[in-house]
């Protein structure tokens, strides 16, 4: 089966009441625990690389790690999603190496770190899905910056995120101008700021109304029903998963996540993509330092790298179980290539719907 576009992904979500949670990679382990949870499952998946994977694992090993992972698991879609683009540049040769989604995130400038404005925002979107939707290419883009309602600080994580003290205005979504951004830079999915960020610690305490809003997602999702939203940093950083860091030597302080319910409620209202990657590095890094602290003499890599990929497995099926993705890869009937969507883009089928 050949790689789904983002955008022919999310419309089955959409259609099916489902989301698709987004994994990040970043070597061999986590690209075959993750299609190991999706295959059990029979479960469609994201998997998405950074600017940052990328200049860890370089896009040519990249590229074949995708090629292996759909030439083992035929039987599931794969998106191949390129998180946080920071330029037209970056999204181009992303698309160059064989990923059928790209993000171009404006909220930020170049930098990667400096709060861009809203007329930058939408001129670098808007190039980047043109230039994208030509050869059939789907494209996520950010309106708001990620960042803390706590503090009021931006997010760093794998050399993205603002920088400094951000107002309270930048780090929620406003949802007329969701509307307005969407008309003009014609994305396939919207990613929004309403109080998450990256990283394990995203709350001092567990998250209400005041430091996760999810009724901006819900009145975005009024206004753009026919828009497939996204969830960023929404890792829920399990405690015991942060337990096991800690009983094997790891020195995590005390945190909260994304709470799994409060992701389900997005579900519900329009969120189809979720993004995950803390979760998962905690799961393997657990499990390398259990083995390493039960047996320090042990130097075999496949020792502890499989323990660590079991358990980012299991991470991986209990979400997507939990987000209803488990079962929705054989409805999925026929794969649409990138030239056939560039056709869909080209009759006009693929035009954002405003309520």
């Amino acid at each position: 089966m050949p790689r789904i576009t983002l955008r022919q992904l999310l419309d089955h979500a959409a259609e099916n009441d489902y989301g698709v949670p987004a994994f990040n990679i970043n070597n061999m382990e986590q690209a075959l625990a993750i299609m190991d949870a999706a295959s059990s499952l029979d479960a469609p998946v994201i998997i998405q690389a950074s600017r940052g994977a990328r200049s860890y694992a370089n896009d040519i090993m990249l590229k074949h790690m995708m090629d292996a992972v759909t030439e083992i698991y035929p039987q599931i879609p794969v998106c191949v999603h390129l998180d946080h683009g920071n330029g037209p540049d970056t999204c181009m040769t992303a698309i160059q190496a064989g990923f059928t989604s790209v993000m171009m995130d404006g909220s930020l400038k170049a930098d990667g770190k400096t709060a861009a404005d809203w007329d930058y925002n939408v001129g670098v979107t808007k190039t980047v899905t043109g230039m994208a939707h030509l050869g059939g290419i789907s494209v996520e883009g950010e309106l708001g910056v990620l960042g803390s309602l706590e503090t009021g600080m931006g997010d760093k994580e794998d050399g993205h995120g603002a920088e400094g003290k951000l107002s309270h205005d930048q780090l929620l979504t406003n949802p007329d101008e969701a509307v307005k951004f969407v008309q003009e830079t014609q994305v396939d999915a919207l990613a929004i700021a309403m109080g998450t960020s990256h990283g394990a610690y995203k709350f001092t305490r567990k998250p209400d109304g005041d430091i996760l809003a999810m009724n901006v997602i819900e009145e975005i999702h009024r206004k753009l029903p026919n828009t497939h939203l996204v969830m960023h940093g929404s890792s829920s950083v399990p405690q015991d998963l942060q337990d096991i860091i800690n009983t094997y030597g790891g020195k995590m302080k005390p945190t909260w996540g994304v709470p799994v319910s409060e992701i389900q409620r997005g579900i519900k209202n329009g969120v189809r993509k979720i993004n995950i990657d803390t979760d998962n590095r905690m799961a393997m890094t657990g499990q390398i330092r259990k083995v390493l602290s039960e047996d320090p003499g042990e130097f075999d890599p496949r020792k502890y790298l499989k323990p660590a990929m079991e358990a980012m497995a299991k991470l991986c099926k209990q979400r997507l179980q939990e987000f209803n993705t488990a079962g929705q890869a054989s409805k999925i009937k026929k794969v649409l290539t990138t030239a056939e969507m560039a056709k869909r883009y080209a009759a006009g089928e693929l035009t954002p719907k405003v309520a």
